[in-house]
């Protein structure tokens, strides 16, 4: 309990840590991504369903009550599992200089043995990993999602999600030291809670409206503060 009260605590300290002089130039690009494509799916997805609403007819009407609630989980649910893979592969390039950023923040020193300095190498590197990301994701999340249909076993899906986005967000500090994404799960693996408290973090402030807007910043400084006092000594 304490490690997942700890990695919470990481998620957390994203926050003050974007604002710091040096690191906000970083985190703008990401912020912006994530405004424009989680208001677009929102705007979009309202209009839709106003207009299915509105063509509905006779009796079908008194399902208009059900049908606005249904969305706003819908919605959720989407913006959560798709476009945040999709604002996390387009600013992958900028969340790692954000990372290095941070990271030379908290050390005082040169954030990475090998550096940042290119956008091209940044966004061949991004694709890779994030493709790699995918095809974890998808190798385990259908059949979590067969067992959902099983009572209680919803908690399931809630903990892959929520060591899902920390996996997402600590690739970017740990993929400037060349860490692999396969290295980066054995090495989080060994601290288990305390990578599910910050993915949790991440997760529960995704779910939030606006607050969502400024996920991914908050969350790649605070997965780069857990790792350099929790991992990078190993």
């Amino acid at each position: 309990m304490k490690d997942l009260i700890k990695g919470f605590g990481y998620f957390i300290n994203g926050f003050s840590l974007v604002i710091r002089p040096g690191i906000r130039k970083f985190a703008v690009i990401p912020l912006l991504i994530n405004i424009v494509l989680f208001t677009a799916v929102i705007v979009y997805g309202a209009g839709a369903m106003n207009d299915f609403v509105n063509s509905l007819s006779g009796w079908w009407q008194w399902l208009e009550w059900l049908l606005w609630p249904l969305f706003v989980l819908v919605t959720l649910t989407v913006v959560f599992f798709t476009f945040s893979i999709i604002a996390n592969l387009i600013g992958a390039p900028f969340n790692g200089f954000l990372a290095e950023a941070v990271e030379l923040h908290l050390l005082g020193g040169p954030a990475s043995d090998q550096g940042s300095t290119r956008i091209f190498q940044e966004i061949i590197k991004a694709l890779r990993s994030e493709s790699a990301k995918f095809i974890y994701f998808l190798s385990r999340a259908i059949p979590l999602l067969i067992l959902m249909l099983v009572p209680g076993l919803q908690i399931l899906w809630v903990l892959f999600g929520a060591w899902m986005l920390a996996l997402e967000y600590m690739d970017y500090p740990m993929g400037n030291h060349g860490y692999t994404f396969s290295d980066e799960r054995d090495l989080l693996k060994k601290r288990r809670l305390l990578v599910l408290g910050f993915g949790s973090g991440a997760m529960l402030m995704t779910l939030i409206p606006f607050v969502n807007f400024i996920v991914m910043p908050v969350a790649v400084a605070g997965a780069t503060s857990l790792w350099v006092n929790e991992y990078s000594d190993s």
